[in-house]
Parts: C-alpha cells; structure tokens; sequence
C-alpha cells in the first residue's frame, strides 16, 4: 500500500505546470493513479449528456486530478515546505512536521 505525505483537507500549493503557484485544499487522493484533486485547481470543461439528475446536460466546469509529485504542502505561514514525521507528547504519536518551520502541521 502506498503512503502519501500529504492527506484529504491539506492545504497544498501547486509547484510545476501550468497552475504552478495556485494554492487549494486536497479533496480527494488517488492512489492508484498517485494524483490528487485539489479545489479551485486544474479546471476543465466537461461536456455532459442529459440525465435524470442533470436533465438540460450541457457543459460543466470541474477540477481535473494532478500528479501528486507537482503539489507541496504548506505550512502555516502559507509557505510550501516538505514533510517530516516525528515522534512527540507523551505516548510518542508519530506527526507531521514541515521541514522548513520545523513546526507541527
């Protein structure tokens, strides 16, 4: 099983390609494909038939996945960083941490 360092509800910015420099939140991962689908990121235009639940059909604008290599996560200051993990408190529960803050995300 794959593991990403980057989870639904992150904060991530968009580090190469045609986006670079937008930022979003994470609304779902791939993990089959290693892409992830970010809000307000990467939007395309979807022709779409008429249906029960869409009767007029038409064109419909929605967020199109990107390969999870090109988003970095970002810390609180809003600045992209890397991840770490490390064990911290009492129980030694492993968490995340930004590399470049080296605080707790």
């Amino acid at each position: 099983m794959k593991k990403f360092k980057i989870k639904v509800g992150d904060t991530v910015q968009v580090m190469s390609g045609e986006h670079s420099g937008q930022t979003g939140t994470v609304s779902k991962i791939i993990k089959s494909k290693d892409r992830v689908i970010v809000e307000g990121v990467n939007m395309v235009s979807k022709h779409v038939k008429p249906s029960s639940t869409n009767p007029q059909g038409g064109i419909v604008k929605k967020e199109a996945s990107i390969h999870i290599s090109n988003v970095a996560l970002t810390d609180k200051n809003g600045q992209p960083s890397r991840v770490g993990y490390r064990p911290d408190g009492k129980e030694g529960q492993k968490v995340r941490f930004s590399k470049k803050t080296n605080e707790i995300i």
